[in-house]
């Protein structure tokens, strides 16, 4: 057979296969009516998988390719169903009883990672300008300040463009579910700073956190330093400003050397030029602006093959653009994983609503952690 007759006959088996493929989706219709009916569950584990156990060995060497095909078509089969039948009541009531403001009174406390002067402290003042900034030392002690009501919203950071993801808040984010109410994204510009007087020759010993470190590596790759981690960049900054020594520097904000009486040895020592850090605000209630941008989720897996291949092609399916995964051990389980989703979307948009529904009706351990405006802060 020549190449164009090849081509015409498989015109026309994918002529054959969209029409079946068209039954096929009426059938899945016709099963949500009698699900309603039955009160059954959209998802049927043990069926779906005879069936492609059954496709498997009946596909000879195209086993894998065909539990593929298959596997599709069951997924969109349910997404139809949960679509007729209107799954997810709890979190459609939710996300509708959801204000599109926050309401931050006059004496809402804001809770910040660090001290004066830190990343942290310059976000949350323009997420909250004039707004009482509460600090604290941890990460988690941002967390259990908005679990007992210290203080209403958080701020913490959550990714940087050159060090990627700080793990410690994600295993937070994953421990308590609070609602993401806001995200932006920080310039960071790094200064190496010390005493008055000090020289960058006589410098034997750096500190700041992990992040800034890390952000800084090459130029600190250059010297003859003694790294020293500390819980903040602008808490480093006070440290130094609070010894005796003209040996020690820290890594740290602009904003951090002129709170601490610091002065410059070294400044924009970060590895990028456009080194940027993504912060969020944390509450327990969720709000969704008429022009949010960004949901996030999290959620564990079944432990069968495929399934977060088939779970993230249901997003593709749906046109949705994956920003963030991070996936992150389950405490005590071995091996087994929580996973983390940023995509671009909007839960007004019924399409992007049926699809978070029908997850939340499927996976272990769902959680919609919000939708919410990101910007970049200046």
């Amino acid at each position: 057979m020549t190449l164009e007759e090849i081509r015409k006959e498989i015109d026309q088996i994918d002529g054959q296969l969209l029409s079946l493929f068209i039954s096929r989706m009426d059938c899945a219709r016709q099963v949500a009516q009698v699900k309603a009916q039955q009160n059954l569950p959209v998802l049927n584990a043990g069926r779906e998988q005879e069936i492609l156990d059954q496709v498997a060995q009946e596909a000879g060497p195209y086993a894998g390719a065909a539990k593929i095909l298959f596997s599709t078509l069951m997924d969109l089969s349910r997404a139809l169903q949960h679509e007729a039948l209107g799954g997810g009541d709890a979190l459609r009531q939710l996300i509708s009883a959801a204000p599109e403001s926050l309401s931050c009174p006059h004496a809402c406390r804001i809770a910040c990672p660090g001290v004066t002067g830190s990343y942290s402290h310059q976000a949350a003042s323009s997420f909250f300008p004039e707004k009482k900034i509460a600090f604290y030392t941890h990460f988690q002690d941002v967390f259990a300040a908005v679990q007992s009501g210290e203080a209403q919203f958080g701020v913490v950071p959550v990714e940087n463009s050159s060090a990627g993801s700080v793990i410690d808040v994600y295993d937070l984010i994953l421990k308590y579910r609070f609602f993401i109410v806001g995200a932006a994204d920080l310039p960071i510009h790094h200064y190496l700073a010390a005493k008055p007087g000090a020289k960058l020759a006589d410098i034997h010993t750096v500190y700041s956190h992990p992040q800034g470190l890390a952000q800084c590596s090459e130029f600190l790759s250059r010297g003859k330093f003694q790294i020293c981690e500390y819980s903040n960049t602008a808490a480093a900054a006070k440290m130094v400003a609070e010894q005796d020594r003209l040996t020690v520097a820290a890594i740290c904000s602009q904003q951090a050397v002129d709170q601490y009486g610091l002065e410059v040895l070294n400044g924009n020592i970060q590895n990028a030029s456009n080194n940027c850090t993504r912060f969020i605000v944390i509450a327990k209630q969720p709000c969704i602006p008429e022009q949010a941008d960004k949901i996030s989720l999290c959620f564990s897996l079944p432990h069968t093959t495929g399934s977060l291949y088939r779970t993230l092609a249901r997003f593709a399916l749906h046109g949705l653009n994956l920003t963030k995964i991070e996936s992150r051990p389950i405490p005590d389980k071995s091996f087994e994983y929580f996973f983390y989703l940023d995509f671009s979307g909007n839960v007004r948009n019924p399409e992007v609503l049926s699809l978070l529904c029908s997850l939340s009706d499927e996976l272990p351990s769902f959680s919609f952690l919000g939708n919410y405006k990101e910007d970049s802060l200046s």
